[in-house]
């Protein structure tokens, strides 16, 4: 059957935002997250009234939830492609829409139109929570670097969910998938953080919210952080959907 491409493009677009609301696990995983952001930007919050004054410690307090933040956008995309293979619902989603490589690619897409909005908003009532807290210094607020920091946080939870999900499509289980995952991002890169590069996706990923610090051991900056971590996701994406194409389902 011959379907202009736009019409294939609409159609995979809809029946996958579809299923991604109507996933009762995304929806508990997204909340989850943001109850773990509430408690972790308060008890960071609290800390940092004991600084001083900075616009660096409202950026700090309001973004040290990130760490956490990453494991629930991990989360979320793995759980987004790897569920479908749980009771052989993949084989009717092939079946409905044969086009492999655009039925996974246009996946990605739906699920970043939820995890934008997404991760916007737990970023920034971060930061909002923050400076209201800290209000005492905002004087020395710099709308510019609030404004590229969060757009950085957003940016990079919205990277970590897509490459969540291309990994959950490569492995095709959702426990895999999250072992392998959390434990490079909890256990292997803070114990082999002094020896592993820059150039790793969350190192990297980490150039894109963090404010500018003097500190020599910073060798990326946030443009440069910002385009490894796509690099990164473009990388997983790719395999997944050569992948997707090449196997049975």
């Amino acid at each position: 059957m011959n379907i202009p491409a736009g019409r294939k493009f609409t159609r995979i677009l809809g029946a996958e935002w579809g299923k991604l609301v109507t996933l009762p696990a995304v929806w508990l995983i997204l909340a989850g997250t943001f109850v773990a952001q509430c408690v972790v930007t308060a008890a960071y919050t609290s800390v940092a009234l004991q600084e001083g004054p900075g616009m660096y410690t409202i950026l700090n307090a309001g973004l040290a939830s990130m760490r956490y933040l990453q494991a629930g956008f991990m989360m979320f995309g793995i759980t987004a492609t790897a569920s479908e293979y749980t009771g052989g619902q993949i084989r009717t989603t092939l079946t409905t829409l044969p086009w492999r490589g655009l039925q996974l690619s246009v996946k990605h897409l739906a699920l970043a139109m939820i995890v934008v909005p997404a991760a916007f908003l737990m970023a920034g009532s971060g930061v909002l929570y923050a400076l209201t807290m800290l209000r005492d210094t905002s004087a020395d607020i710099e709308p510019n670097l609030m404004a590229a920091s969060l757009a950085g946080a957003t940016g990079y939870l919205t990277l970590t969910a897509l490459l969540g999900a291309a990994a959950g499509a490569i492995l095709r289980r959702t426990a895999p998938a999250l072992v392998i995952l959390l434990g490079y991002y909890f256990i292997v890169s803070p114990l082999a953080g002094a020896v592993l590069p820059d150039y790793l996706p969350d190192a990297a990923g980490y150039y894109m919210y963090a404010p500018p610090s003097p500190d020599p051991h910073n060798t990326l900056t946030r443009m440069q952080g910002t385009g490894i971590s796509i690099l990164w996701t473009m990388l997983f994406i790719t395999a997944a959907v050569v992948l997707h194409r090449k196997r049975d389902a």
